[in-house]
């Protein structure tokens, strides 16, 4: 028999930057990434800015997964939509239901709170990522071609 993982969902305050570093953590080792940390005053801008909202995953007050969200306006509705960034959960975690949960969760808050929608996207490449979105209750998929302008911030 399985046990059943207990988990809390919460949305971060502007004064939880080290819960905030904890995640980025995470995105760190989920996605392999070598980038540096920003500052805790760079965190702490960015919990504070309306339109950037970052969500935890939480088992016995230890921060394990959660997600970030930009807040996008739009010209064709007065509705916001929620573009979820980037999504994790540590790796011993994952495969037990909690990105799904967080997922739902955060949906749910959207939905809640009047958004369009809310819309993620997976590199077509990246088949773990792609199936787990396809496990969620998603409304449509959507084939894109990405594009990244990288500045030379060096000159």
């Amino acid at each position: 028999m399985k046990s059943q993982i207990t988990f809390e969902i919460n949305k971060l305050h502007p004064n939880e930057v080290a819960c905030f570093r904890d995640l980025v953590n995470i995105f760190k080792e989920v996605f392999e990434n070598e980038e540096p940390i920003s500052q805790n005053k760079q965190l702490g801008t960015l919990l504070s800015n309306p339109n950037f909202m970052v969500f935890v995953v939480r088992q016995n007050n230890k921060i394990v997964g959660g997600l970030t969200i930009h807040v996008l306006q739009s010209y064709y509705n007065t509705k916001p939509v929620a573009y979820i960034y980037d999504v994790g959960v540590t790796p011993e975690l994952q495969g037990q239901g909690l990105g799904k949960a967080l997922i739902a969760e955060v949906c749910e808050c959207c939905k809640e709170n009047g958004f369009e929608d809310a819309y993620v996207e997976a590199e077509s490449d990246d088949i773990d990522a792609v199936n787990f979105y396809r496990k969620t209750k998603f409304n449509s998929e959507t084939n894109a071609i990405h594009f990244t302008y990288t500045f030379d911030h060096e000159n």
